[in-house]
């Protein structure tokens, strides 16, 4: 391809400083250097994680620098690699990965965890292994969020956090499995490990909330509560799979008190998909005594959750999960399969379609609870 080995200048929604909206620049972005990849970025999805970045930094997020390209949940086409990158060429479908799969280190070869940190300091800070960034907007460095920075037309990812899938994957949908939906979904299949014709509680009704329920339904959960302050999601939970919908603001007792009642005792799973701290007490006081598990999916980074002691030595299981608990390079082709094989929706998540030109809207839809998930086609702005 002509641009092989050339700065590429192109479109990225920027964030200048924190609580501002983003503005569309033309930023460019260098080659990759060894063990990169540079993507055409065709579509994203717009998650509450990117707004949480910029407008709750220091609150319940940790400092991120900037100015910063925020986007993390998406899938494109290898523009080019650089030295020493074996696995891709350009023409291939990827998803890119805020989680890496290095598939040589003691937690890659482990069956226990998904937590690979190859690169993983680094990609927090916002650059790529040799401590920069591959975009830069009026001669200065922009940082990467997560490594990944996908509000950008093109960007440059690890080769250990990028996902080879299949040709015929529509990159507008399969977009999703980059976060929320894996995420959700994983955080009952492979963290709750929900059981056939078990009970379960799902906090929070957004994209990771509606994945998890579905996660429940596919392993055959027998009662599937949806809980949510915003009734307008009941019937896509319904739709996804939930047996009951409840709203907190409906009762005047404690939400966990009103789950307790309802199932005669509590839930055998619950799974908290928010980042509260208090919707995570909630979620674990709602579990069943002697067995029951509640797993923390929302994101927080700095506030600190509080639990009864005697209700942990009753029995009750409290874990949490990270991306689901998915293995990402190695695992998310195979969730691709798995909606191309019609095991796993993803059309149901997408309740807006937007150019980038129109991120800021979006983000509005996604505060307002009007949208589950927005995904931004980054090749027709």
């Amino acid at each position: 391809m002509a641009t092989v080995g050339k700065v590429i200048t192109c479109k990225a929604a920027v964030a200048w400083e924190p609580g501002k909206p983003l503005c569309i620049e033309e930023v460019e972005v260098a080659p990759p250097k060894a063990h990169e990849v540079r993507i055409k970025v065709v579509a994203t999805g717009v998650c509450h994680t990117d707004w949480e970045y910029l407008f709750e930094t220091g609150k319940g997020m940790k400092f991120r620098p900037f100015p910063l390209v925020l986007g993390h949940e998406a899938a494109g086409i290898v523009e080019s690699t650089g030295p020493e990158v074996t696995r891709f060429s350009p023409g291939d479908k990827v998803i890119p990965l805020f989680l890496p799969y290095c598939g040589e280190c003691e937690r890659c070869l482990s069956p226990k965890t998904n937590h690979c940190k190859k690169n993983w300091t680094n990609m927090q800070a916002g650059i790529l292994a040799d401590g920069t960034s591959r975009i830069s907007c009026k001669g200065q460095q922009v940082y990467q969020f997560l490594g990944v920075s996908s509000f950008s037309q093109y960007t440059v990812v690890p080769d250990t956090s990028v996902a080879k899938i299949r040709s015929d994957a529509p990159l507008d949908k399969v977009c999703l499995l980059g976060c929320g939906v894996s995420t959700g979904y994983g955080a009952a299949i492979n963290a709750g490990k929900v059981e056939k014709d078990s009970s379960c509680a799902v906090f929070g009704l957004g994209a990771v909330g509606l994945a998890a329920v579905m996660g429940c339904k596919v392993a055959m959960a027998r009662r599937i509560i949806g809980v949510d302050i915003n009734p307008d999601k009941f019937e896509k939970a319904r739709q996804f799979g939930a047996t009951d919908c409840i709203n907190p603001r409906d009762y005047s007792k404690p939400i966990q008190e009103v789950v307790v009642e309802k199932t005669g005792g509590g839930v055998d799973y619950a799974l908290e998909c928010v980042g509260s701290p208090a919707i995570m007490n909630a979620a674990f006081e709602s579990t069943r005594d002697a067995w029951g598990t509640c797993v923390i999916a929302g994101w927080t980074e700095t506030e600190v959750m509080s639990i009864s002691v005697e209700k942990l030595l009753m029995g009750r299981t409290l874990k949490g999960t990270y991306f689901g608990g998915w293995k990402s390079v190695k695992d998310v082709p195979k969730l691709v399969d798995d909606y191309m094989n019609h095991k796993l929706k993803l059309d149901e998540f997408i309740t807006e379609k937007l150019p980038l030109v129109q991120i800021n809207k979006a983000f509005d839809l996604l505060k307002s609870g009007k949208s589950i998930r927005t995904v931004v086609s980054l090749q027709d702005s």
